[in-house]
């Protein structure tokens, strides 16, 4: 990412540094907010242990209601879009470096 700034966000009392694109700031605490409050109902749920599985199964319910609430599952199969993508890549370096810190 060029002219990426680095921003601390926390999620479940871990914090991580993720490049931002200028003028995204406040967008990716927003995620980082709403991610780290459905991971904490996961958590609290007490059903399930471990970060990285809290983290698979919030990512899978809101995948699930990102399908239900934008008609996405009829599109199943097709490239997902740039910002899909974009946000899936997110994800997939942060789920990366939590798990790289659980070893």
């Amino acid at each position: 990412m060029t002219n990426a700034q680095p921003i601390n966000i926390s999620i479940l009392d871990k914090d991580y540094k993720v490049a931002c694109p200028p003028g995204e700031q406040s967008a990716l605490l927003e995620s980082a907010k709403f991610l780290d409050n459905k991971m904490r109902e996961i958590r609290d749920s007490g059903n399930i242990m471990g970060s990285e599985r809290i983290a698979v199964i919030t990512a899978l319910n809101m995948a699930n209601d990102l399908l239900r609430s934008s008609n996405v599952d009829k599109e199943i199969g097709q490239e997902l879009p740039p910002r899909l993508k974009d946000l899936e890549s997110k994800i997939s370096r942060v789920l990366e470096q939590a798990r790289q810190l659980e070893i």
